[in-house]
């Protein structure tokens, strides 16, 4: 059964997020590169393989997050997201959208309260 391996990333929306990066860099030491902060880890059954969570923060404004209208949305990882949407959508859940890209496959769906999840198949390691 396809299933949630882990969380691949958690983004907010704030109302300055340069000034809110800049707060969490002091305070929590959590620092960007590239743009967002990505928390590197191993796998612990396969620990040559290499992960990362990403916690980024977005513009009050931005539409990433649309439909819905909350403030956050949580990015899982996910081990086959075709088996996952298959059975999603045998549960009457909608595929909002569904993307393959360098960084690997995505498909976003919402909960019943409108919030909006974005799932990950990260990319198969070199040499998979």
């Amino acid at each position: 059964m396809a299933k949630v391996t882990g969380i691949g990333g958690v983004f907010f929306k704030a109302d300055d997020p340069e000034k809110l990066y800049t707060w969490y860099e002091k305070h929590l030491g959590i620092a960007r590169k590239d743009g967002y902060v990505g928390f590197e880890w191993r796998e612990k059954e396969k620990p040559e393989e290499e992960g990362i969570t990403v916690w980024s923060l977005f513009k009050k404004q931005s539409d990433y997050f649309a439909p819905s209208v909350s403030p956050m949305m949580i990015n899982y990882r996910v081990d086959d997201i075709d088996g996952l949407l298959a059975a999603l959508g045998a549960e009457g859940v909608e595929t909002v959208k569904r993307e393959d890209s360098e960084f690997g496959r995505f498909a976003w769906i919402m909960d019943p309260e409108g919030n909006k999840i974005e799932l990950w198949e990260p990319p198969k390691p070199s040499g998979s």
